[in-house]
């Protein structure tokens, strides 16, 4: 399926809903990371590694978006686009998607490395089209643990052992399936990543949803330790904001053995951001 990105763009994506006749509970927003294309969220390596799947037998409607220069707009943006153009372009885009499809409770962002950075942004706007319910990011810190030339960019994807990790961590099947999933870094993309770690902290403190960090056993781009784990968590304005480690797993996490429960777990917070939601205390009126 396609949405209207306006200026011309439209971006692809995967759609999975709920069975016939059921109203969504939420809808999983899925940004994929550098490289990468939205299939990445559908792990068809082994029955059960979906995210798609798992989230629609859930209950919730599954957007699995190709960003801007990734997918069908990789031909209108060649050199694809800066941070604030893809917060523009997604919600224009989610805009068209909510004007045709039920969105139940609102958007949940779930997005991977790359593509944490385009959710984090899009929270900090504040600009969606229905509520915001909370973030679920993994792959994405904001202390590199690696040399800034090392870094993967356009032209440069990075050693492979970063974005993998041990073979033991996926099936045989997901580097086949992951050849069909790799796709370019679009220029502009990849000239803003050295600059993360200045960005984070003026974006984290606009963002006032519950954030949920993951990061792999075998992560190695990030710096993990309780020192960079504690300057990630302290900018943000979130009313809840906590950090997971997942065992037996790499930087590719949806596309590894740990996908099912990574997944089970991320659509365990957004079940735990709608209960606080429902059980918060009554707002009292203002006194004049």
């Amino acid at each position: 399926m396609t949405l209207d990105g306006g200026d011309g763009v439209r971006l692809s994506g995967l759609l999975a809903e709920p069975g016939a006749g059921q109203a969504p509970r939420a809808v999983v927003l899925a940004l994929h990371g550098s490289g990468m294309r939205a299939g990445y969220f559908d792990n068809r390596a082994r029955p059960g590694l979906s995210l798609l799947e798992l989230g629609s037998r859930l209950g919730c409607t599954v957007l699995a978006l190709d960003r801007p220069g990734y997918g069908a707009s990789a031909a209108v943006l060649p050199d694809g686009q800066d941070l604030a153009g893809q917060t523009a372009t997604l919600g224009s885009a989610l805009a068209d998607f909510a004007g045709r499809w039920p969105v139940g409770a609102g958007f949940f962002l779930l997005a991977h490395s790359g593509g944490g950075r385009l959710a984090l942004s899009t929270a900090a706007a504040d600009a969606l089209p229905a509520p915001l319910i909370g973030l679920d990011l993994s792959g994405l810190g904001s202390a590199f643990a690696v040399p800034p030339d090392q870094l993967p960019g356009a032209g440069a994807p990075g050693a492979w052992r970063r974005h993998w990790g041990q073979l033991r961590l996926y099936p045989p099947e997901a580097f086949r399936e992951g050849q069909r999933l790799v796709a370019p870094v679009p220029a502009t993309e990849a000239g803003e990543t050295l600059a993360w770690p200045r960005m984070y902290p003026e974006l984290a403190a606009r963002v006032r949803v519950p954030v949920r960090f993951t990061f792999a056993e075998q992560e190695q781009w990030w710096r993990t330790d309780e020192e960079a784990v504690r300057a990630l968590l302290a900018p943000l304005a979130a009313p809840r904001a906590v950090v997971d480690r997942l065992p037996d797993a790499g930087h590719n996490i949806s596309l590894g053995w740990a996908a099912r429960t990574y997944h089970l777990r991320a659509l365990a917070f957004l079940e735990e951001c709608l209960l606080a939601h429902a059980a918060a205390p009554p707002t009292r009126p203002r006194a004049d």
